[in-house]
């Protein structure tokens, strides 16, 4: 690309959200700006914005407007589809508001709630579904019983289940209140109901359960059967973590299903 093609750095990034061109521009002076990798600091250097990477700081700045990122508080009673066989509630009362076909990041199973990506954005999909990137999801369950230090020490150990061992990347106990508890579970594993059955293993069973945490991206304070658009802090830390994860394998895993 000779300089008289593409489009300058410092409009692209003042057009992606980054900040006014004249911050902008301070940032490339800084050196604080990569082109695919290669630190960039002349103000009249232009890009491809459907082609070049770009990052500040270290943290990727989405430059393609097509894509769509969509953080959704999945209510209980609502399965973790686009279009259900069965007839059951699903998500597809949630992407209205958008115009671009969006589709979940794994799963939730109906009963429990918590945060959901949605996204047209298929190789970030990918990253955020397959267990083999270790991107980390935080529960949050109420189960029967009181929980002892004892427990929670066993299931950062490990639990034996009947597809294998797992064990919690961190555990720990919230509250106990009369014949209930409240723990919260770190994993990265994408297997098949995994809280509840790490639960159920040591006597525990589930009575609620919800997802506080994905990967980089936190529930706050969203309602539950609420979505909103990630923030442009939140697109990049998850466009960063996918561009980290390039040449992983191809096909992801079934999603999760906790």
């Amino acid at each position: 690309m000779t300089d008289a093609e593409g489009v300058r750095l410092q409009k692209v990034l003042a057009n992606a959200g980054v900040a006014s061109r004249r911050v902008c521009e301070q940032l490339i002076v800084e050196g604080r700006v990569r082109v695919n990798g290669v630190v960039v600091t002349e103000l009249g250097s232009r890009i491809d914005p459907a082609v070049d990477r770009v990052d500040v700081d270290g943290t990727a700045v989405q430059l393609d407007t097509t894509k769509r990122y969509v953080m959704l508080n999945k209510p209980t009673g609502v399965v973790s589809s686009m279009k259900d066989e069965k007839g059951r509630a699903d998500l597809r009362r949630f992407t209205k508001d958008w115009d671009e076909r969006l589709y979940n990041v794994g799963r939730l199973d109906a009963e429990t709630s918590g945060l959901l990506v949605l996204t047209n954005d298929g190789e970030l999909a990918h990253v955020l579904a397959h267990p083999s990137f270790g991107v980390t999801k935080v529960y949050i369950a109420k189960v029967r019983g009181r929980v002892t230090p004892q427990t929670i020490a066993r299931l950062t150990k490990g639990v034996e289940l009947d597809d294998g061992p797992i064990a919690a990347d961190k555990a720990r106990l919230l509250d106990t209140s009369g014949e209930t508890s409240l723990v919260e579970l770190t994993l990265h594993s994408g297997r098949n109901r995994i809280v509840r059955r790490m639960m159920a293993e040591v006597g525990h069973p589930v009575l609620e359960l919800v997802r506080r945490q994905f990967g980089p991206l936190h529930l706050g304070t969203l309602p539950a059967g609420r979505a909103r658009e990630l923030t442009t802090v939140e697109r990049g830390a998850l466009l960063t973590l996918s561009r980290s994860a390039d040449g992983a394998p191809e096909h992801p895993t079934s999603p999760e299903n906790p």
